[in-house]
C-alpha cells in the first residue's frame, strides 16, 4: 500500500569523515561516498563523466577505491563543491593536469608518504630488537 509522501523513510545523508579502514586499504563506493560527503550514484554519475575516475570493479560489478582513485574523485568534488566547475570545466581541468600533479593536488606524495611509513616502522620495532629474525 502506499503510504503518504510524508511518511516515507528518506535514507540519511552520508556522514562525512575518515575511513575507519588502515591507510592504503580499498575503499567500497559506500565507504567513499561517506569519506567525500557525496551518495553512491554521485560517484557512479562521475565515473560516466570523467574517464580518468575508474575504480577497481570486482565480479559482481562492486567498486573499490584505491589510494590513486580516491584521490582523483577527492579532486573532482573539490572542482565541482568547492570551485564550483561546471561538469565541463571539470573535465577541462583534468584534460590539462597530468595524473602525477593529480595525486599531488590531493595531498598523495609518494616519497612523502614512504617516509612517513619508515618513521611509523621505525617506532614499532626499535633497532636494538632487531635480531634478524623476520617478524
Amino acid at each position: 500500500m502506499d503510504q503518504p509522501q510524508s511518511l516515507r523513510m528518506k535514507a540519511p545523508p552520508p556522514q562525512v569523515g575518515p575511513s575507519p579502514k588502515r591507510a592504503g586499504a580499498y575503499l567500497t563506493i559506500a565507504e567513499m561516498a561517506a569519506e567525500l560527503g557525496v551518495a553512491t550514484h554521485v560517484l557512479r554519475f562521475w565515473e560516466t563523466k570523467f574517464p580518468v575516475l575508474q575504480p577497481i570493479k570486482a565480479a559482481g560489478g562492486r567498486r573499490f577505491y584505491n589510494q590513486e582513485t580516491a584521490a582523483v574523485a577527492a579532486v573532482i568534488r573539490e572542482m565541482l563543491y568547492e570551485q564550483k566547475l561546471t561538469i565541463k570545466g571539470a573535465q577541462a581541468a583534468l584534460l590539462r593536469q597530468k595524473p602525477r600533479a593529480l595525486a599531488a593536488q590531493a595531498g598523495l606524495n609518494p616519497v612523502a608518504l614512504a617516509k612517513e611509513i619508515q618513521s611509523i616502522m621505525d617506532m614499532l620495532v626499535p633497532p636494538s630488537a632487531n635480531t634478524g629474525r623476520p617478524l
